[in-house]
């Protein structure tokens, strides 16, 4: 019997779709489950936001559950279905044989000052800041010293995440399939004495940044997708493709272009 948990955003038109698919899922063999239990798919309903939250709330599961997303927001990229669609929803996953498709996501390694080290998974990007000033950073390409960035702050993306943050600082819009991540400075500084590349870099799955933030650094914050939080201890920030990936299911996946062309073109 396969296993569904049901993951909506607080608006009172996800709550509602909810609450039909809910109705419908019971008419079928298909278990609807809450936490308590394991289930083979995770459906979000509401945006992108939303497929972010249930992300980062289910990584325990990410080796065996698939996501599906039903758009009720304002950019579904993650999302393959609409709230109309939930008949054809359900008798698609009555029949769905358990293929699925994979997206890399990015590992952050964070490293304190007192020697301790933290491990994050996300799956658009991770981002470093300031509120104030500007952000001197060393960064380094596996062992090697890259540059000293200084500058408003640093993106890596992972490839799906290519589309959000990292595409409106001028970075390329990487296909999921590439096993790749890509920096994207934000406004840099660049004259006689500070230098940069002034350009997004892309590297492999068998290569990292690290990030070496200034201990001069006043009011830095990173930001894990959509989670915020200040780095007062942090020594440094090693990113790289993550061995873990996310799973959506195929029953009706979207080709990641026809994505791209819906949510930034639309002339279709």
């Amino acid at each position: 019997m396969k296993k569904v948990l049901l993951y909506a955003n607080y608006k009172p038109e996800s709550q509602a779709i909810k609450q039909q698919l809910v109705k419908l899922l019971e008419a079928t063999d298909i278990q609807v489950v809450d936490r308590s239990s394991t289930p083979d798919y995770v459906i979000t309903i509401g945006g992108d936001g939303t497929m972010l939250s249930a992300f980062h709330e289910f990584q325990e599961l990410l080796d065996t559950v698939q996501f599906i997303g039903i758009h009720t927001g304002h950019l579904g990229f993650y999302a393959d279905w609409q709230g109309h669609e939930l008949e054809p929803l359900v008798k698609c996953l009555q029949k769905a044989s358990g293929k699925r498709v994979s997206y890399p996501l990015l590992e952050v390694t964070l490293t304190m000052r007192n020697g301790s080290q933290r491990k994050i998974l996300a799956l658009n990007e991770f981002s470093i800041r300031t509120i104030a000033g500007t952000i001197v950073c060393d960064v380094f390409i596996k062992e090697s010293f890259f540059e000293t960035f200084r500058g408003d702050g640093l993106c890596i993306a992972t490839p799906t995440g290519s589309t959000g943050l990292s595409k409106s600082l001028g970075g390329a819009v990487l296909h999921p399939r590439l096993e790749a991540i890509q920096l994207t400075e934000m406004a840099s500084l660049n004259n006689r004495i500070y230098r940069t590349l002034s350009s997004p870099a892309v590297i492999p799955s068998d290569e990292y940044f690290v990030l070496k933030p200034s201990e001069r650094n006043k009011d830095v914050v990173m930001m894990v997708d959509h989670k915020a939080a200040r780095l007062p201890q942090v020594k440094s920030i090693r990113l790289q493709v993550a061995k873990q990936k996310i799973h959506f299911a195929s029953i009706r996946h979207t080709h990641f272009w026809d994505r791209v062309e819906n949510s930034f073109i639309g002339q279709k």
